[in-house]
């Protein structure tokens, strides 16, 4: 948490949010625009120069899909950044699937391709393949699967998870460390 943010009651601008208040949900992104754009950055580092999205096009698609939601009951930070990194996951992953049916059509595509991750590069179909890969771990252990979508399409470090997941890092490197391991095992089949 930034200073920034740790000077703003983030839960009570959501929770101002939630109960209608157009004023807070601006201010809200105002304090946290900053730590989504460094986490974009961070799931977009190591891109080729000519990628086509730019961490700044993440969080804002990522924000107009929250914004295209009526109401959303606002729980508090946690509750933020998890809905948030869903946000960019479903973003990344749309990406990757416009961008492998255009290949499909035959068209010639430069740019984006490939994402770099805490576990490394990531192609477009492997993004797609852990994409399904979550999703199933996320039926058997939710716990995990949102530790890894924090930490893989959110960006999160692992002292951000811990701190948003209300736990300590140990755990946090336990949980991933199994969760990694089920992902490799699942994706090798």
């Amino acid at each position: 948490m930034t200073d920034h943010e740790a000077s703003v009651d983030v839960t009570g601008l959501l929770k101002a949010w939630s109960s209608g208040e157009a004023r807070a949900r601006e201010a809200l992104i105002v304090v946290v625009y900053g730590q989504l754009r460094s986490i974009a950055r961070r799931q977009l580092r190591g891109e080729r120069m000519n990628h086509t999205l730019q961490p700044t096009a993440v969080v804002h698609e990522a924000y107009a899909r929250l914004m295209a939601h009526d109401r959303i009951e606002w729980q508090d930070r946690r509750h933020f950044f998890a809905v948030v990194s869903q946000a960019m996951r479903r973003v990344l992953v749309d990406h990757a699937r416009a961008r492998l049916a255009g290949k499909r059509d035959g068209g010639t595509l430069t740019g984006w391709d490939d994402v770099e991750t805490e576990v490394g590069i990531v192609r477009a179909p492997e993004l797609l393949a852990i994409d399904d890969a979550l999703t199933r771990l996320g039926a058997i252990d939710p716990p995990k699967a949102q530790l890894v979508q924090l930490r893989f399409f959110g960006g999160l470090s692992l002292e951000e998870t811990a701190d948003l997941l209300g736990c300590s890092r140990a755990t946090v490197v336990r949980d991933w460390r199994m969760a990694r391991a089920w992902l490799f095992r699942e994706l090798g089949r």
